[in-house]
């Protein structure tokens, strides 16, 4: 008889994963949305907000290419350009994108009610806080100023572009479980508001709680979210929920601030041999 070891971590939670904008800033993901929606009117072709925000979460340029695979948007390019989009016109594309981002993403950094709280409790529990992002660095430069001065620095950033490749792979956040030295990667949670950032969790082997209600899935800024009906405020959170549920998310939360009771939920995972 053939002997399997399999090994099993049952100890405490050591790091979380955090994504930035629509989970612990800008409510409603807005800054990038506008950023690409601009970018492509001034290359001639206009672009819906759906369109735009479809596959964010993504690094940057990819989020763009991905734009101009969608086939309305290729269909309309053609008819502008005389030719399907290409990769270097991603590039003009990104090129027009970047300054542009820059310039308004300090309008769209304030943290997301409960963030800082969040964080704060999750440092008191002894957890490394560990962050990722599809921004490049000189966007984050800016955001990271805005956030530190409303008192949230996690230990550790990832940008878009610092790692062979980004989400959905895993590279980004196990470059945080590197630097932070954690492992095993089951004791690491990641929590962020799209599809990409679930995915990024999943194939890095961690936990991964999905925030609904202040991210891209509902796309709402935060006074137009209070301002909506209860009944309205349901409908989006229930949609957004379910999409990110069928992810693989092991978690949906409406916000990161109600994230903090799933860690303990995680860790009596742990206890009893569970994995991700």
């Amino acid at each position: 008889m053939s002997f399997v070891y399999s090994r099993r971590y049952t100890g405490p939670l050591q790091a979380v994963i955090l994504d930035w904008a629509g989970t612990t800033v800008d409510h409603g993901c807005l800054a990038p949305a506008g950023a690409f929606m601009e970018a492509f009117r001034r290359s001639g072709v206009s672009i819906t907000l759906d369109q735009a925000r479809g596959p964010m979460g993504m690094a940057k340029w990819h989020h763009i290419q991905a734009i101009t695979r969608m086939t309305p948007v290729a269909e309309a390019w053609t008819a502008v350009h005389g030719a399907a989009p290409d990769d270097a016109d991603v590039d003009r594309i990104y090129e027009t994108f970047l300054p542009l981002q820059v310039e308004v993403v300090a309008q769209h950094s304030d943290l997301i009610p409960g963030a800082a709280e969040t964080v704060a409790a999750m440092r008191a529990r002894g957890l490394r806080i560990g962050s990722t992002t599809g921004y490049p660095r000189p966007v984050m430069d800016v955001v990271q100023r805005v956030a530190a001065a409303q008192g949230y620095t996690p230990d550790i950033t990832v940008c878009a572009g610092e790692t062979p490749a980004g989400r959905p792979g895993p590279a980004m956040a196990l470059r945080c479980v590197v630097e932070l030295s954690v492992s095993p990667v089951e004791a690491c949670v990641k929590i962020g508001d799209t599809v990409v950032d679930v995915e990024e969790g999943l194939n890095a082997g961690m936990w991964t709680i999905a925030v609904a209600d202040t991210g891209n899935e509902v796309g709402l800024p935060l006074a137009d979210w209070q301002a909506l009906a209860p009944a309205r405020r349901g409908a989006l959170h229930a949609t957004a929920s379910d999409r990110l549920a069928r992810a693989g998310a092991h978690y949906v939360v409406r916000s990161l601030a109600e994230a903090l009771p799933l860690l303990d939920a995680i860790e009596a995972r742990l206890a009893r041999g569970e994995k991700p």
